[in-house]
């Protein structure tokens, strides 16, 4: 079965003659801004394996971008969207009620680490949608026009969350972005100040963000401080418990709600369900959570969730849509929770963690190249510089080791602001032996790359 296959190329060359005449038509018909720099073709995909129409085999470790982390085509999951199929595909919950949008918000919502007693949902289609709404809720509900963001964040390509996104290539030619969104420099421990120590190195950056309040908007200004708990696309960088504390700290010391972008990091990647709940052990938890991706293990769905006391603020009309909450997201929603809880998702996505963490950390001893190793759970970069000492991203190796390690058999992204990170998002249902696999192909990359 090609859940249980390995990497396997048997084409003379990646991508073989029928994936490249596919993706010589994708090339005549998709926008080139919506580029694909991978030589693979997806026929068919199981567990943590795609099939390419060649008969090439690969190992995904980029899962969709974070959405496949129970895996592609999990049986379970085809069934329970087969099963609503037949009963029904869509029913928009501004006009009917169906119960898988109420079962799905009430289990979400009893198992968020948001701060509250009693918790609403609402559902969308994309994490841009969510962080959007989660926005929206915020300004709704403290009567304020601005938020905060951060150094290195990313958060979609809508309009407003172009303008939250802080790499600016995503909204090039794109004009005037909406103003009232300031930015903050995100805690990068490892790019911290030279010589300066990590206790202090927190008080810096909680300097720069009280810094905006008197540089770019007053506290009582501020709706919302967004922090990704790990953030995805600036490059798998967690962010120190002791920062968020002090975040929690000025939020609740001026009215500000603290909104955690969850669309990455959430549905056991972490090894938590969610990664803020390592803020909410530490009492830091935060008031509205914004999460996506894995949510539907495919089916596109996102959601927002906060205590009733905020979402009862928004004025009726100002949040909502037509697909939000689609009954088959709904159904794939509902099984993909059911899925983490039977196969012990937390728990495998620690035990992968510890695994590849282990193998990182050797490599980072063993290569010049291999910088910095950091992550929660099964979400952990690799950070690629030229000189340990000076830290000078190396950008260009990683997309020569990520061009190699696809062409022998292993799909992986990188991340980062000078794209020097490749990122683990491999399915959590991953075998050990896959995972041996796989890291083979990577090491042997990093060996043929890296001269």
């Amino acid at each position: 079965m090609l859940k249980d296959e390995l990497p396997k190329i048997i084409t003379k060359e990646v991508p073989g003659p029928k994936s490249a005449e596919i993706i010589r038509r994708r090339e005549a018909v998709v926008p080139s801004a919506i580029k694909c720099a991978y030589p693979v073709v997806i026929d068919k995909a199981a567990g943590a394996m795609i099939q390419d129409p060649d008969g090439n085999i690969f190992l995904d470790w980029v899962g969709g971008v974070g959405v496949l982390n129970v895996g592609h085509t999990h049986p379970e999951l085809v069934d329970a969207v087969k099963n609503q199929a037949e009963r029904f595909f869509h029913g928009m919950v501004n006009i009917v009620t169906h119960e898988g949008y109420v079962e799905l918000a009430e289990k979400l919502g009893a198992r968020v680490p948001v701060r509250g007693s009693h918790n609403k949902v609402m559902f969308a289609n994309s994490g841009a949608e969510a962080d959007e709404n989660a926005v929206k809720v915020a300004k709704a509900y403290t009567g304020r026009s601005n938020i905060i963001v951060m150094s290195g964040a990313f958060h979609g390509r809508t309009l407003l969350t172009m303008a939250m996104t802080s790499k600016k290539a995503y909204a090039k030619g794109q004009g005037q972005l909406p103003g009232g969104i300031f930015r903050t420099e995100f805690p990068n421990l490892y790019r911290k100040p030279e010589g300066l120590p990590c206790e202090k190195a927190i008080e810096y950056y909680v300097d720069k963000l009280n810094r905006v309040f008197e540089e770019c908007g007053a506290a009582d200004t501020i709706a919302a401080i967004v922090i990704e708990p790990i953030q995805g696309e600036g490059g798998f960088i967690p962010a120190p418990i002791e920062y968020v504390k002090a975040v929690r700290k000025i939020c609740d010391d001026n009215g500000i709600l603290l909104v955690a972008d969850e669309v990455q990091s959430g549905f056991a990647r972490s090894g938590r369900l969610f990664a803020s709940e390592y803020w909410k052990e530490a009492g830091c938890e935060p008031d509205i959570i914004a999460t996506a991706k894995s949510i539907a293990g495919g089916v596109p769905l996102s959601a927002v969730i906060a205590r009733d006391e905020i979402f009862d603020s928004v004025p009726c009309g100002v949040i909502g849509g037509t697909f939000g909450g689609n009954a088959l997201a709904c159904a794939a929603g509902l099984k993909v929770l059911d899925v983490i809880d039977k196969e012990k998702l937390v728990d495998r996505a620690n035990e992968i963690g510890r695994k590849i963490v282990e193998r990182f950390t050797i490599w980072k001893e063993k290569y010049e190249c291999v910088g910095d190793v950091r992550g929660l759970g099964a979400m952990v970069g690799v950070e690629f510089v030229k000189d340990k000492k000076t830290k000078e991203p190396d950008g260009k190796l990683v997309s020569e080791i990520i061009r190699y390690a696809a062409c022998h058999g292993l799909i992986m992204e990188n991340a980062g602001t000078y794209g020097n990170v490749i990122r683990f998002l491999a399915p959590l249902i991953i075998t050990d032996e896959q995972l041996e696999a796989g890291l083979a192909i990577y090491e042997d990359a990093i060996k043929n790359c890296g001269k």
